[in-house]
């Protein structure tokens, strides 16, 4: 039962760590906590939902013109809406994602209502049986995506000039600004990564659960407890600390009450706020100018 449940779990953590990694990619590079972020990851999988139910997409293309969109989509909220008030306080920024995010839970309101839709079994897939355990289509799938976009993205960030940007905006804009780093350029290009990551866990999330206007609020707080943990601004710590939340709901639910799977996110937050407030792998920012 154990391994059936960390198979599970880590299925599951997998999209909240690719959500959490999507809000610190987001926090490196700009340092704004995009509240509105879950209505992202909604936004992506109702694209989706569109494209395969509505035009008659596979789910495969549907799920990269989604992505696509988002990362557009993020692009025109950076510039429209984020660029003209950054020189304000960090609320301002904060309450415009809000903002953003309840618009765009506000169309899909409009357009469904609180209709609960269900997408079409799309992971065609045999399940794998290990003795007892069973692995199914989903986990399979879920896992494989998430692993090979994560680890492709941590090259990108470790290996490449992108990452040294990422790294030199984070310590100090001005600073990059004197190595003749576009940061308003840059910051477009993050917030447009960060949208279209949020998008690809509302693809994954749509053929494994009902869609409905408010299903960015719960992922939300996934995202943010997986941060929490891991680290704020630690991209490493925000997958580790997905995963580990994928686990904890399992075993709280199979162990001890099944209604403690909806509050383990609120509760990991409060503990390691009290206990180590800059989660497993945080530290202090030593700002270069």
């Amino acid at each position: 039962m154990l391994m059936q449940l960390s198979i599970a779990g880590i299925s599951q953590g997998a999209i909240y760590a690719l959500i959490a990694l999507s809000l610190t990619v987001i926090y490196r590079s700009t340092t704004i906590v995009s509240f509105g972020h879950g209505d992202f990851v909604m936004a992506g999988a109702f694209l989706a939902y569109i494209l395969v139910i509505g035009l008659g997409f596979a789910f495969l293309p549907a799920g990269l013109l989604a992505i696509a969109a988002m990362f557009a989509i993020g692009i025109v909220f950076s510039r429209g809406l984020i660029r003209p008030i950054r020189g304000g306080p960090h609320i301002g920024l904060a309450l415009m994602s809000i903002s953003f995010g309840f618009a765009l839970r506000g169309i899909a309101r409009l357009v469904w209502g609180r209709e609960v839709l269900p997408m079409p079994r799309v992971f065609d897939v045999d399940p794998i049986f290990v003795g007892s355990i069973i692995i199914t289509g989903d986990a399979i799938f879920t896992i494989g995506i998430v692993a090979v976009l994560l680890a492709a993205f941590f090259i990108l960030l470790h290996l490449t000039d992108i990452g040294k940007m990422v790294q030199a905006v984070y310590q100090s804009e001005r600073g990059a600004r004197l190595i003749g780093i576009d940061v308003s350029r840059f910051h477009d290009f993050s917030w447009g990564t960060g949208a279209a990551l949020g998008a690809v866990g509302g693809v994954l999330i749509a053929p494994v659960s009902f869609l409905h206007p408010d299903l960015g609020a719960s992922f939300l707080i996934k995202g943010f407890a997986a941060m929490t943990l891991g680290g704020f601004g630690s991209l490493g710590g925000s997958v580790i600390g997905g995963l580990l939340l994928g686990l904890a709901e399992q075993y709280a639910g199979a162990y001890l009450n099944t209604a403690l799977i909806d509050i383990t996110a609120y509760l990991l937050i409060i503990l390691v706020l009290l206990i180590r407030p800059r989660g497993l792998f945080g530290r202090k920012v030593v700002i270069k100018v």
